[in-house]
């Protein structure tokens, strides 16, 4: 089987996981530093904050903004459940903003007719750089300004991705990004996620959060062994196991990036001549290609067909709208039509660094008998 995604891990990679694992130290140790420096780095961010998955990222980011109850978070129906339940975990309800049906992220248009026109704003939104394509984030963060409300970027599909020739997670149009490190993902901890922050007060909340909401500051007076819990954290923290790898792939980042682009620029003109809708790219972004996704009728026929050839093809996503959890917090079919049309056809191919020109041609084969 073909997967959809799948993890790179080089000798480089396994070298530096074996040297954190001789050293003394495995977790809360040097490595954990020295991975955030290189992605604030590389972003261009002032503050990066690495925790245990991309989920655990926006259950941060949300605290740190002081999400809870009788406030309510926005995001798209097109996404990942864990861009909507952050906010259910800080007792907060959720709201969803329809996708644009060409880019497949928030609409634009339809966040400002919504902000403009419902009478209880939101105290987060929560875009998401959809397959790794950022969203219209001056816009949306112009928006947000106007209407005073909080940004994530949910950028767990974007790293290494650019919008308007920046890098995604620099904060420019946001209060925080958060990333994902999950094996699938453009790099990889085994687990893994991060937030990046300008703002140092929201950067000194999150690595409260991130371990047990404990402050040890008052140790320097009070002995070494003195400490205190000043919030309500979480044990959240990545070890230095998993920062070692993630260092050791951040410096493969440029690789990863240059062979999905041009594996996408392949498809595009593999799929040329097929009945098949190709993912539209906007001009003002850089897509890091985390997904590659078609739209293709009859789409459950090509599915069942291009997994029985051996093909892993896989959805992205069911709208959050439409799980039972969110049916039974009100939303139905029809609330959210273009991510309801977009679903019925979405088709995601296989795109990860690995894959060879010989195995994509086999994919297409496979998609071009299934969609005749």
């Amino acid at each position: 089987m073909i997967p959809y995604g799948h993890q790179d891990i080089d000798a480089a990679d396994i070298a530096a996981v074996v040297k954190a694992l001789q050293s003394d130290w495995l977790t809360t140790g040097p490595e954990i530093a020295r991975f955030e420096d290189a992605a604030a780095r590389r972003v261009q961010a002032k503050h990066a904050v690495a925790v245990f998955n991309g989920t655990v990222a926006l259950h941060l980011a949300c605290r740190a903004l002081g999400l809870g109850p009788g406030d309510t978070l926005w995001t798209t129906p097109n996404t990942f459940v864990a861009s909507a339940n952050c906010a259910l975990y800080c007792g907060a309800s959720v709201d969803f903003v329809d996708m644009d049906a060409k880019t497949y992220n928030m609409s634009v248009d339809a966040l400002e007719k919504k902000l403009r026109t419902s009478r209880k704003k939101p105290k987060v939104l929560v875009p998401v750089h959809f397959a790794g394509q950022p969203c219209d984030m001056r816009a949306i963060g112009a928006l947000a300004k106007k209407y005073r409300v909080a940004v994530i970027e949910d950028a767990s599909h974007a790293v290494g991705a650019t919008y308007r020739g920046e890098p995604v997670g620099n904060g420019r149009h946001c209060d925080l990004t958060v990333f994902s490190f999950h094996p699938v993902k453009i790099i990889t901890t085994g687990e893994g996620g991060m937030v990046l922050a300008s703002n140092a007060k929201l950067a000194a909340k999150l690595r409260l959060l991130r371990t047990h909401g404990i402050d040890r500051e008052k140790s320097k007076t009070r002995g070494a062994w003195y400490y205190e819990q000043v919030d309500l954290g979480y044990n959240y923290r990545l070890t230095d196991v998993q920062s070692a790898l993630g260092t050791s792939q951040l410096q493969r980042l440029d690789a990863f990036l240059a062979r999905r682009r041009a594996l996408a620029a392949r498809y595009d003109r593999l799929l040329a001549d097929l009945p098949v809708m190709r993912p539209w790219q906007h001009p003002d972004g850089e897509s890091a290609w985390h997904l590659y996704v078609i739209q293709v009728k009859q789409r459950r026929k090509v599915f069942e067909t291009m997994r029985a050839a051996g093909i892993g093809v896989a959805v992205h996503y069911i709208p959050v709208h439409l799980h039972p959890h969110y049916r039974r917090l009100g939303f139905k079919p029809g609330d959210f039509p273009a991510a309801e049309a977009y679903y019925e056809r979405a088709l995601s191919l296989p795109m990860y660094p690995a894959l060879t020109d010989a195995q994509q041609d086999q994919v297409v084969a496979a998609l071009a008998r299934a969609v005749r």
